[in-house]
């Protein structure tokens, strides 16, 4: 291939929108994050405060504005709904793709530029971040840009991309807060130190680009910065950055733990279904960046981006499977750089063997999904899907055997690799517009939503109680939602009492769970059971008021 660096960004990208962008708007959004970023970004419209996010009708200070800013722009366009809640996501994904094609093009050549975006666009949790109302993706696709522009100043000289990744790591700061610099020293400290120890390249920035990268790394955070602090005090920044990023690293926050080794497995499914050829590449990688010239530097860089986050992020207190998902950058790579050389090689028996892997792992996948919801008495959903499972795995399969048949011709064997990655395209369409769908009736909240919005009147009072769905509420209906203490729970404070509340409405509708539902209280008012889903089930309460 002789595409100029442009050229492959820009099919990288095209491939990226393929694998991302068919189905988006399809399906309610999911608990819990997407509804609670959604209604957050939605609040913005609702009171015009873009300086501090709400939800509920609360002040909310668990996230920078980025992502709320841009989806609240693009709902303001698109109406707000699912399609432009993850555009956001979706866009991010398209230009890390195409940014990462056309460094690697820059570096090593145009086959491997395209098969890293390609490889890139299609791993199952970049595709996954990618069709989600969440800030990960805007994360990722900014310690990208910095980690790679950097990789470029440093390497070239170029005070281009030095002051570029300055702006990208303003972009990640608003995004997700101090991970964002975090990530990033990570990666390309270790990675400068180790380029310049094994070849002796280093570009040192000019005293004055040292002054000017950080400048201009201010002038993207701190006029948010500044106008939170004068709109909420400066606690609220201690407990943005604070509590909920220095707190997230050393504590367990929102109950959401993991031990040691919890981000092997995510690594195993996120980067499906080329996990599968990673401890080859890896292993081509680590005799790479022991050498001097070619794209060794650029395998040092793609070895230190997959191992040192991956071990900071293990080691830390709260752990979420997205936040492993900044790395994928480096795994493409890898992979792309192991592949591009394979094709020309005579003997590609060990490629054959590990190719042969794929299909493997997806009989075995499958029979562990089929344990798991047996295990988890899942028996009946999952034989609603089943059907949905099984066309995915066979997409995936069909390209894993027609990617280990055209490795056996040196003619054919360039074509190898890009089989696999259309079928990848292919699957990520089943479930965009197969599988999801099918998952809706799994969601009890958005039916219960339409419900009552169809049936609201003005004084009317929309509550949870001790159920999940509390933000999907909220979202689907209209803040303020009450949230309830259970039935027969001693109230925390007079605003979480199920009587109170019930008694002093007009009307109240309460999703709650079904297994009260035989002793659940009227509170001496007419109790009408609205519609049941799943485990979760709608009440109205009306007629006379009772007292408290």
């Amino acid at each position: 291939m002789k595409w100029d660096p442009w050229r492959v960004a820009l099919a990288g990208a095209l491939v990226a929108a393929l694998a991302t962008l068919p189905g988006l708007g399809a399906g309610t959004l999911w608990d819990n994050s997407e509804t609670t970023y959604g209604e957050v970004a939605r609040e913005i419209l609702l009171d015009g405060n873009w300086v501090v996010m709400h939800l509920n009708g609360d002040a909310w200070f668990v996230q920078p504005p980025l992502y709320f800013w841009i989806a609240a722009i693009f709902a303001k366009f698109f109406g707000i709904n699912e399609f432009a809640l993850r555009l956001p996501s979706a866009l991010a994904t398209i230009a890390m793709s195409g940014a990462v094609g056309y460094v690697v093009t820059r570096t090593a050549n145009a086959r491997a530029g395209l098969l890293a975006a390609i490889v890139l666009a299609t791993a199952l949790m970049q595709a996954i971040v990618g069709r989600l109302a969440i800030m990960d993706a805007l994360l990722d696709l900014a310690v990208a840009l910095a980690i790679l522009a950097w990789f470029g100043a440093l390497e070239k000289g170029d005070a281009r991309f030095w002051y570029a990744g300055w702006i990208a790591l303003g972009l990640g700061t608003l995004a997700k807060g101090l991970v964002a610099p975090v990530a990033v020293a990570l990666v390309v400290v270790p990675w400068a130190l180790w380029n310049r120890a094994v070849w002796g390249r280093f570009e040192s920035p000019r005293a004055t680009a040292w002054l000017v990268g950080p400048a201009l790394f201010a002038i993207v955070v701190l006029p948010w910065v500044l106008a939170l602090a004068h709109a909420a005090g400066v606690s609220a920044l201690g407990e943005l950055f604070g509590h909920y990023t220095v707190g997230r690293y050393l504590g367990t926050i929102e109950n959401q733990p993991g031990p040691i080794w919890y981000y092997v497995p995510v690594v195993m499914l996120g980067f499906f279904p080329w996990i599968a050829f990673l401890v080859p590449a890896s292993l081509e990688g680590w005799r790479d960046a022991r050498t001097e010239g070619g794209s060794s530097s650029l395998a040092r860089l793609a070895i230190v981006w997959a191992i040192v986050p991956f071990v900071f992020f293990s080691l830390a207190k709260t752990k979420l499977p997205n936040y492993i998902a900044l790395e994928l950058p480096a795994l493409a790579i890898l992979v792309a750089l192991w592949f591009d050389r394979v094709v020309e090689r005579e003997d590609r028996r060990a490629a054959l063997v590990w190719t042969a892997a794929v299909p493997a792992s997806i009989v075995l996948l499958g029979v562990a999904v089929a344990i798991f919801s047996h295990n988890n008495s899942l028996g009946g959903a999952f034989a609603q899907v089943r059907g949905d499972l099984l066309a995915l795995g066979i997409v995936v399969f069909v390209g894993s055997v027609a990617c280990f048949a055209l490795l056996f011709a040196k003619r054919t064997a360039p074509f190898a690799p890009f089989a696999l990655g259309g079928t990848s395209v292919a699957a990520l369409a089943v479930i965009a517009l197969v599988a999801l769908p099918s998952v809706e009736r799994f969601k009890p909240v958005p039916q219960f939503a339409r419900i009552i919005n169809a049936r609201l009147r003005p004084g009317d009072v929309v509550a949870i109680q001790s159920a999940s769905g509390g933000n999907s509420l909220t979202f689907y209906t209209h803040p303020v939602v009450a949230h309830l203490d259970g039935p027969f729970e001693k109230p925390r404070s007079p605003a979480s009492d199920p009587k109170r509340i019930v008694c002093a409405a007009s009307r109240a509708f309460v999703v709650s769970k079904i297994e009260w539902r035989n002793d659940y209280p009227t509170y001496g008012r007419s109790l009408h059971e609205v519609a049941v889903s799943n485990t979760s089930i709608l009440y109205l309460y009306d007629g006379p008021r009772c007292g408290t």
